[in-house]
This record gives C-alpha cells, sequence and structure tokens, in this order.
C-alpha cells in the first residue's frame, strides 16, 4: 500500500486499506473498516463499524461514518454501511449502520455530494449521483434514488421514497413520497411541479419534458381516481421511459402516500 497516514491518526491494524489510501490528522478508522482505493480522509474523521468505502471517496473534517444507529431498537446486530465510488462527503456528515428490523444494511451509491452536516440514517438507501445540502437529513429506511437531490434544513420522514431526478427545496419537510422528476418544496412539502431545470441540465429533449409535463397534468388532475389516471398514463405513454418511471413508482409498494399538488396540477 502507498499513501499516508498521519502519525497522530489512530488505525485498527485490522482494518483493511487500499492503495493510495491517505488518512489525515486525528483520525480515526476501527477494526472492521475498509477503505478503497485513493479514498482521502482529511482529518478528525471517524470510521467505525462495519463500513465499507469505496475508491475514490473522499471525506472532509469532523464527519461520522459507521458509529452505531440513532436507533433505540438496534441492540448491538453486526449490521453494515456500505459506501460507494468518488462520493464527496463534507464536515460534520454523519452516516449510520442498518438495523435488524430493516435489512441489516445502509447503501449510498456512487458520486454523490453531501454538503456539511447532512445525515443519512440506518437502513436508507441512496442512489447514486444524489445531492444532499446543507444539513438535509434523510430518517431511517428512507430511499433516494439516481440523480435527487435534497435541499439544505429539509428533512424527510422515514420510509420515504424520493425517485429519480426529483427536486427537494430548501427548509422542507418530506412526509410522502416524491414522484421522480417531481419537484417538492413548503414546511409540509407539497408537489410544485416537475423539476423541469434539472431535466434540461442532464440533456432532456424537448419531446421527452414535453411528455413528462403531459403525463404529470394528467396523474394530478381532478378526475377520476389516481388509479385510473396511472392506467390511463401507463397507456398513453408506454414508449416512454422516463413517464413509465413514474407510473411504476407510484404503482409500486410503500407504506407512505404520494406527495400530491397543494392545489390543481401546479405546473
Amino acid at each position: 500500500m502507498t499513501g499516508t497516514i498521519h502519525p497522530t491518526a489512530v488505525v485498527d491494524p485490522a482494518a483493511t486499506l487500499g492503495a493510495e489510501v491517505n488518512i489525515g490528522p486525528y483520525c480515526i478508522v476501527g477494526a472492521d473498516v475498509t477503505l478503497g482505493d485513493r479514498v482521502v480522509l482529511h482529518s478528525h474523521v471517524v470510521v467505525d463499524g462495519r463500513t465499507e468505502i469505496g475508491e475514490g471517496t473522499e471525506i472532509y473534517p469532523f464527519a461520522s461514518i459507521g458509529t452505531p444507529p440513532q436507533d433505540l431498537k438496534y441492540k448491538g446486530e453486526p449490521s453494515r454501511l456500505i459506501i460507494g465510488k468518488n462520493n464527496r462527503i463534507r464536515e460534520h456528515v454523519t452516516m449510520n449502520p442498518g438495523t435488524e428490523g430493516g435489512g441489516m444494511e445502509t447503501r449510498v451509491g456512487d458520486n454523490g455530494l453531501f454538503m456539511v452536516g447532512a445525515h443519512v440514517a440506518h437502513d436508507c438507501i441512496v442512489g447514486n449521483s444524489v445531492i444532499m445540502a446543507n444539513n438535509a437529513t434523510i430518517a431511517g429506511h428512507v430511499v433516494l434514488e439516481d440523480f435527487a437531490i435534497i435541499g439544505g434544513l429539509s428533512a424527510v420522514h422515514q420510509f420515504v421514497r424520493i425517485g429519480k431526478h426529483a427536486m427537494v427545496g430548501g427548509m422542507s419537510g418530506v412526509e410522502n413520497d416524491v414522484i421522480p422528476y417531481g419537484s417538492v418544496m413548503g414546511d409540509r412539502a407539497r408537489l410544485s411541479g416537475l423539476n423541469i431545470v434539472g431535466l434540461k441540465r442532464r440533456g432532456f429533449g424537448k419531446d421527452d419534458v414535453h411528455d413528462l409535463r403531459t403525463a404529470y397534468r394528467m396523474l394530478f388532475a381532478d378526475e377520476g381516481t389516481m388509479g385510473e389516471r396511472v392506467q390511463d398514463v401507463a397507456k398513453l405513454f408506454e414508449a416512454n421511459s422516463g413517464v413509465m418511471e413514474i407510473v411504476e413508482f407510484m404503482a409500486g409498494s410503500s407504506s407512505r402516500g404520494i406527495t400530491q399538488p397543494k392545489s390543481g396540477h401546479g405546473d
């Protein structure tokens, strides 16, 4: 192994370190930790528990990764925290392993940005290229799909699902599932339309955006039941993969409802 370990760092001899790992001053790395190639712990970082961190991930001072979950039901079971590749985990971020009641694993994907003070609780599943802004928090068992963005000072209720490319505005409380491509905001978040800016930035074409907006209006119209509207959209847009992701998400199993517009379709 090439790389550097600062003399003040405390690294358990049983920890597994990849090539070119850099561990800065006053970091602590536990016995059951695995750090992939080119992982960087800047300083004062704690990585503990049965935690795996993928190659190229960079963790900034005072982050606490893999310490026991903040769940009174946790009784020391050997649960895990799996973090993917090329993530940026900024100062004071906390990420906890899973629990027996949630599958024993918290999983974070690749290429994420977790800004100052963000919190990923036990048994969460976080996708790729997710952004959690400053002091954004997700409670236990939350699912964040790929490219989701959680705005600063926002909180997501336990068991909520946030769909692909969805945007949660800053200072929002999210109590129900957010559809893929949706945009929500508010003290008790309501659906405000589609994340059009995000879609354009990620290269979605005019036709795709047009179909998504049409499907959105149909799904949240006043006529018929939600089930009927979902069926109608599925038939009309069966060839559009983006729309079908929304349909499948809404038809999926969840203990939470779907976040609705405040009034009308809101787009």
